[in-house]
């Protein structure tokens, strides 16, 4: 079970990670999990390159290394990249040790503040500890403020669906259109299992955003 709109009292819960942006600018923030691959993340680039749109990926590790062009392209087209662990780890499942150290290991490839927990399931425990040593990490590596180190853990307030093999192509469009609002940071999948209702839906969303007057924004 996943909910389209992410609950109130989740968002009170996890008050401390980020769920949208301001809600006075007509900006969206398109993020894109699970990649980089090739086909589907190239599909994706080429996609918000005709309308001119930028988003954020939370990459893999893994897929990181086993397809090193691809992230590198991403970079190259001026998007944002995100830690998703090395290896797709659920927090809520995985102990705090086994998960910081693979969210680390990640961190080595993106070099990134951000971060988003696979499934959004993440202990306050680990939320403590990874802010902390990617803090100290990147303080000590380059010296920066403490300000400038601070790892934002980002989550999201419209999930597109396109991960849900059940899910129509026209549904996870209409999944997107009908919650999306000024800040939304809405979820997208570059991966094999989501290409189906992506490859659809995507287009059409930038085309129906773009006509309504929001711009695209990076994390």
């Amino acid at each position: 079970m996943y909910l389209v709109k992410s609950p109130l009292l989740l968002k009170w819960y996890y008050s401390d990670l980020i769920w949208n942006k301001s809600r006075s600018k007509k900006i969206v923030y398109l993020t894109f999990d699970d990649g980089p691959i090739p086909n589907v993340t190239e599909f994706v680039l080429n996609t918000l390159k005709t309308y001119n749109a930028k988003a954020t990926f939370f990459c893999i590790g893994d897929n990181i290394l086993k397809h090193p062009t691809v992230f590198e392209s991403v970079k190259n087209e001026g998007h944002a990249i995100g830690n998703h662990t090395f290896n797709h780890l659920k927090g809520w499942n995985t102990d705090d040790e086994t998960y910081i150290n693979n969210t680390l290991k990640c961190q080595e490839l993106t070099q990134t503040n951000l971060f988003r927990p696979p499934f959004g399931r993440i202990k306050k425990s680990q939320i403590r500890s990874l802010k902390s040593k990617v803090q100290s990490l990147k303080s000590q590596d380059s010296g920066l403020r403490t300000q400038d180190s601070k790892l934002d853990i980002i989550m999201w307030d419209v999930l597109s669906g396109d991960f849900d093999l059940n899910l129509t192509p026209e549904k996870c469009y209409q999944n997107v259109i009908k919650n999306t609002q000024n800040g939304s940071i809405i979820v997208f999948h570059d991966s094999l299992k989501a290409f189906d209702r992506l490859a659809y839906a995507l287009p059409k969303v930038l085309k129906y955003l773009t006509e309504k007057g929001y711009q695209f924004g990076t994390l």
